[in-house]
């Protein structure tokens, strides 16, 4: 019978092990990355039964793709099943399999696929097309998507022109995507397929990219040609991009020059960045315009909400697409336009599905109906039992390695692959479980899926309340809200730093915190501090009082700040008093625009949770003035 002291050293050895495996796999996950297959293949022989071992399996393949067995791959691909891993590798193999026309493998392999990708889309159209040349038809579409496609679509356009599917007018659509998207090579390539004497000349566009207003001020413009007119379409529209009113000025003077398709194409684009920029002009552009994408209709309706324009906001939502204006902004304020122009039957219609959805503007229409914002209850807790089971599974188990490992990226493919196809019982099981294991982004969206079982004390979840409520309490600031900024910056994961070189729960720039840093005297200040939970508390609520000072008191104005920066906050308020639901939909950056209607949205649902007096988020929002010159200018000194 072995004695405590026996067991002890037993535990010892085996966490010793545990570690040196540890150490071994992220070694061979540097020799993989290195491309020394050597080094990976001598330390996969002492990783044969670790937990993360298909990682190992997975490199080595990946290493000698080109020289794999087939039967190698295959058989990896269908041991895995359960790991991101799998498809990895598959869609790896079926690139290779498309490029080096290896039809009779790649035709097996493709149905299986499970995620979308368009360089394999473009292979199995390739592969399609030998049997039947009319799914050359399926790769019309392909024509007119508007970002770099990759290398495998090329042989499906040029099929496309040598069929003569391809007319005039789809080679000229296409150009201008490509320059409008800023992309002059890509439109130099597609030009190509037109005949020689109908060519823009590239060397045009590209000075026109850095000089447009230079290009229209000459006097021997080309409106003769195809290429002429649209070499000056182009020339306007990179103009709209920086001075939609100097564009407009300029085309005004030039489209009597251009077809009606022509002029109201422009006028669309002119109108377009008008709205972006909230020029007054808009509106009147827009009138001016010809058919338009759902983008362009988008900013038809801010343009209008922020003129308080409701006709032309309904226009505008009612010209787009079924998609578009089905998604949950959009019928909020169709709601509210139909609401201002007597049409209230109508508006509840739409008001009350909306209500159902826990999102700012399910919040908001519940608010339009009287309602106010709560958290539904709980409606299952898993068991212990339910929890462990969870934590079995070999996808959740090798997440929470890698998670350990501090690997998150992969530790979050792992999981979000686990957690696939799972119902709301173990959704809420699994989220659970990342909240007992500190993974607190996980806990948040993993609880965030479910459909018809809630429990919101996991989507809005409070780590590190002691210390957070101790800052918001020193620095005047609602809790709410700064737990509702902290959820929306880095899902409380604490050691988190973003690609722009932002760090820590509260996601501080390196210059915003040395700037911080030296208001509140911190004399040995380092960066490796950023990351500590109470000194980056510290920085990020000073900074967040701040703004939140300079900006009139405004949390709409302080959030959209600390996400885009103070002096572009400024610059968004309007001429005249607005909603701050109005403020937030018309802000210009789609990143910066979503980060504000979450943060209020957070902040009102994490009032109702620490049993606070709530505020409506119409309330919260506010009503958002001109700019306060004299009190703003403090802000010019902040990074």
């Amino acid at each position: 019978m072995r004695t405590p002291f026996a067991w002890a050293l037993i535990l010892i050895a085996s966490l010793a092990h545990g570690a040196s495996r540890d150490d071994d796999f992220l070694a061979a996950r540097e020799a993989y990355r290195a491309g020394d297959s050597k080094k990976l293949a001598l330390l996969a022989k002492r990783l044969d039964g670790y937990i993360l071992e298909p990682y190992v399996v997975y490199w080595r393949l990946q290493t000698r793709l080109e020289a794999a067995d087939p039967q190698d791959i295959s058989t990896f691909i269908a041991a895995n099943r359960d790991s991101p891993l799998s498809e990895r590798l598959r869609k790896d193999w079926l690139k290779l399999l498309g490029k080096n026309q290896q039809w009779e493998w790649f035709d097996a392999e493709f149905p299986r696929l499970i995620d979308d990708d368009i360089e394999i889309t473009c292979y199995s159209l390739q592969s399609r097309i030998r049997l039947d040349p009319q799914a050359l038809r399926e790769a019309r579409p392909l024509w007119f998507v508007t970002r770099n496609l990759p290398e495998s679509c090329n042989p499906l356009f040029s099929a496309l022109a040598e069929a003569r599917m391809l007319s005039a007018d789809d080679l000229w659509t296409r150009i201008r995507l490509a320059l409008e998207a800023g992309q002059v090579g890509q439109a130099r390539r597609v030009a190509e397929f037109l005949p020689a004497s109908q060519t823009p000349d590239s060397r045009l566009l590209s000075s026109i990219s850095s000089n447009p207003a230079g290009y229209l001020e000459r006097r021997n413009l080309d409106f003769q040609s195809r290429a002429g007119r649209e070499t000056t379409m182009f020339a306007v529209y990179r103009l709209a991009r920086t001075s939609p009113a100097q564009a407009a000025t300029h085309w005004s003077r030039l489209e009597e020059r251009f077809g009606e398709e022509e002029r109201g194409y422009v006028w669309g684009l002119i109108a377009y960045f008008g709205a972006m920029r909230h020029d007054p002009g808009a509106l009147g552009w827009y009138a001016q315009a010809g058919d338009m994408s759902d983008v362009q209709l988008a900013w038809k309706a801010r343009a209008a909400l922020r003129a308080g324009n409701w006709r032309e906001v309904l226009a505008a939502i009612e010209a787009m697409t079924l998609k578009e204006s089905a998604e949950a902004g959009w019928r909020y304020w169709k709601a509210r336009a139909l609401k201002t122009l007597g049409r209230n039957e109508e508006a509840v219609a739409l008001l009350r599905p909306l209500a159902d959805e826990f999102n700012f503007y399910g919040q908001l229409a519940t608010e339009e109906l009287g309602g106010r914002t709560t958290s539904p209850a709980a409606a299952f807790k898993p068991s212990a039992e339910e929890v462990r089971g969870i934590g079995q599974l070999p996808g959740i188990r090798r997440a929470l390695a890698l998670f350990n490992l501090d690997l998150r990226i992969e530790g979050v493919r792992e999981w979000a692959w686990a957690i696939r196809g799972f119902d709301d019982r173990q959704l809420l099981s699994a989220a659970e479980l990342a909240l007992r294991n500190g993974i607190y982004d996980r806990a948040i969206n993993t609880a965030e899926k479910t459909v018809m079982l809630h429990d919101f004390s996991l989507r809005y979840l409070a780590p590190y309340r002691d210390v957070l409520k101790a800052h918001a309490g020193e620095k005047g600031l609602d809790e709410a809200w700064v737990y509702g900024l902290i959820r929306q910056e880095s899902r409380f994961i604490a050691g988190i730093k973003s690609s722009a070189g932002a760090s820590g729960l509260m996601q501080l720039m390196p210059g915003t915190a040395k700037w911080v840093a030296g208001k509140l005297r911190l004399n040995n200040w380092r960066w490796s501090q950023v990351t500590e939970v109470d000194t980056n508390i510290s920085l990020g609520t000073y900074y967040l009082r701040h703004v939140l000072d300079t900006l009139d008191g405004q949390p709409v104005l302080a959030s959209a700040a600390y996400n885009a920066g103070p002096g572009r906050a400024r610059r968004w308020r309007p001429d005249t008093a607005i909603e701050g639901a109005v403020y937030a939909e018309t802000i210009p950056f789609n990143e910066t625009r979503d980060y504000v209607k979450k943060v209020m949205s957070n902040a009102t649902y994490y009032a109702h949770a620490f049993g606070q007096q709530v505020q409506s988020l119409k309330q919260r929002l506010g009503i958002i003035g001109p700019r306060n010159r004299n009190g703003e200018a403090a802000l010019e000194d902040t990074p």
